[in-house]
């Protein structure tokens, strides 16, 4: 008996214990939380975001920054702090347009947490090292930005001259970071550094008549990327890892870092789609114009520059005439011309490459893309003054609303009537189906590049024999330009294709909430005034429509 109530009562003593250890565990648990997160106003995002943006910088000496492994060890876990401290920011009563601000921070963080579970480019990508790369790809904290005009002014001469010494030493710190090479990437590296051998040449030339003092560190710079050429030939064997991401994490980037609610296998059915409507499309346009003469490419470089003036002119003034976008004042077509103060201008006489035999033949869709799609983005976010909103995006996840907006617009502008008034709108037509035809080749290449079905030579191979009229050069600049872009930055091409039916997609939904009120320069307007964000953030503050956002969270 006495045997029998011991019994009971420890087991009810034990359990007591048991419950109260859980209990415990997990008031620690929500402590260690809570304890980094507090009050969950929009005031504590701001200040979360200031922070996670000084902390994702590496720490830097000299101009150098350290990719170290232990200094990477160290921002991964330094980096689950502040994806607690978001998580448990309570946010279901903010408005609207502030929980927008919210899932791009999330998706910044996440972008971090990608670089280093999967791309890990200051060990796997000998690229990143190069600063010639720094539009293609991860960017090295601290690259050199090479001057587009001399004399520097003191500020400018001190952080260039910092950079510029600092060259060396970072392509010593690449020996060692680089500790589990990619083998395509190592190839595109090489392809680099013999551009950026030739770059620093010239820049110590350029140097002379203004900065002598600066010299002779120019030429340390060509010395160091000329020593770091020959080192990856001698380490290229050992650089083994395999190309891509692979289509989990894939769909893993797309989801959680750039909110694109769509899977690797839904976007190569996409793509696929797309692919037959485009060439049956352009099938159509080339059988009713069988009886017209082909467009022949222009002959001068003169002539070339007038003809992409005039279409900048005339699709602004489309733009205006037709209601479809407000233009604003500061955009005009000498600043895009002028970039930065320099006239644009094109190498003649040139070999042509697909975009240059497009392009040359009728310069509209493809200025139309780079001018009113990129150029205009470009300008609008640099004047944009919100503290999320207005900052450069980090880890690129804004890449697929502005390609694939500056892509809709090639063909959805058609259809609007801009190539009515063209000299040769017929075959003009021709040109926009064309480009679509192309860009579904390079993006197919991209989705085979990471699902590890193509290597970078046969991503190459298929874009050239994939490219319509053989208008692709076969090596040539472009191909590698776009192989090594959609390689380092993960899904870059397709989000140009699938970015295009997200925006046809969003514009039909808003068309059919409004119903007869629907405008579209409205619609335009306030799309792009929604900032430099994923397009599904942009749909749920438009419309209120939410399904999207409930699918990506739900993963």
């Amino acid at each position: 008996m006495i045997m029998k109530c011991f019994r009971k009562h420890y087991t009810v003593y034990v359990s007591l214990i048991i419950f109260l250890l859980l209990m415990a565990c997990g008031t620690a648990e929500k402590a260690d939380v809570e304890g980094v997160s507090g009050p969950s106003s929009y005031d504590d995002l701001l200040t979360l975001f200031k922070e996670f943006r000084e902390f994702q910088t590496p720490k830097m000496t000299n101009g150098v920054p350290d990719y170290s492994a232990a200094s990477m060890q160290e921002q991964w876990h330094g980096l689950n702090t502040f994806q607690n401290r978001l998580a448990a920011m309570n946010i279901e009563d903010w408005p609207v347009s502030q929980q927008v601000d919210y899932h791009i921070v999330r998706a910044e963080m996440n972008g971090l947490e990608f670089n280093h579970r999967v791309l890990r480019p200051w060990s796997r990508d000998p690229c990143f090292y190069l600063q010639s790369q720094s539009g293609a790809g991860p960017v090295i904290h601290g690259a050199l930005r090479i001057p587009r005009s001399l004399p520097l002014a003191e500020e400018r001469l001190v952080e260039f001259r910092t950079q510029l010494r600092a060259l060396p030493e970072i392509f010593k710190h690449a020996k060692t970071n680089l500790t589990d090479g990619e083998k395509d990437l190592t190839t595109i590296a090489i392809w680099g550094t013999k551009e950026e051998s030739d770059e620093y040449a010239g820049l110590a030339e350029w140097l002379k008549d203004y900065h002598p003092e600066l010299v002779e560190d120019a030429l340390k710079a060509k010395a160091a990327v000329d020593e770091y050429a020959q080192w990856l030939e001698d380490n290229r064997n050992k650089m083994t890892a395999p190309s891509g991401v692979g289509k989990e994490n894939y769909t893993w980037w797309l989801k959680n870092v750039h909110l694109f609610p769509y899977t690797w296998e839904e976007c190569r059915d996409y793509v696929m789609l797309e692919d037959y409507r485009v060439r049956a499309f352009l099938k159509l346009e080339e059988n009713r114009n069988k009886n017209l003469p082909p467009l022949q490419p222009v002959d001068t470089k003169e002539e070339h520059a007038r003809r992409k003036k005039e279409a900048l002119e005339y699709v602004m003034k489309f733009l205006e005439d037709e209601k479809i976008m407000t233009i604003p004042d500061y955009l005009d077509t000498l600043g895009y011309l002028n970039r930065g103060g320099i006239p644009h201008e094109e190498e003649w006489p040139r070999e042509r490459d697909f975009f240059q035999q497009t392009g040359d033949r009728e310069s509209l869709p493809e200025q139309t893309h780079e001018f009113i799609g990129h150029y205009f983005d470009h300008q609008r976010h640099r004047r944009d003054t919100r503290p999320i909103r207005g900052t450069r995006r980090l880890y690129e996840i804004d890449w697929i609303r502005s390609e694939g907006f500056a892509f809709a617009l090639e063909e959805l502008l058609m259809h609007a009537g801009y190539l009515d008034k063209r000299p040769r709108p017929r075959r003009g037509r021709e040109i926009v189906y064309l480009q679509a035809a192309f860009r579904r080749c390079r993006a197919m290449a991209d989705l085979k590049l990471h699902n590890h079905e193509f290597n970078l030579e046969q991503a190459m191979r298929y874009c050239v024999e994939c490219a319509p009229n053989g208008w692709l050069l076969d090596n040539g600049p472009h191909v590698r330009y776009e192989m090594q872009t959609t390689l380092r930055f993960v899904g870059w091409h397709m989000g140009m294709v699938m970015g295009k039916v997200q925006f046809i997609k969003f514009l039909t939904d808003r068309a059919e909430q409004l119903g007869d009120k629907f405008e579209l320069g409205q619609f335009i307007d306030e799309y792009l005034a929604a900032g430099m964000i994923p397009m599904s953030l942009i749909r749920w503050e438009m419309t209120g429509l939410d399904d999207e956002m409930k699918e990506l969270l739900a993963e």
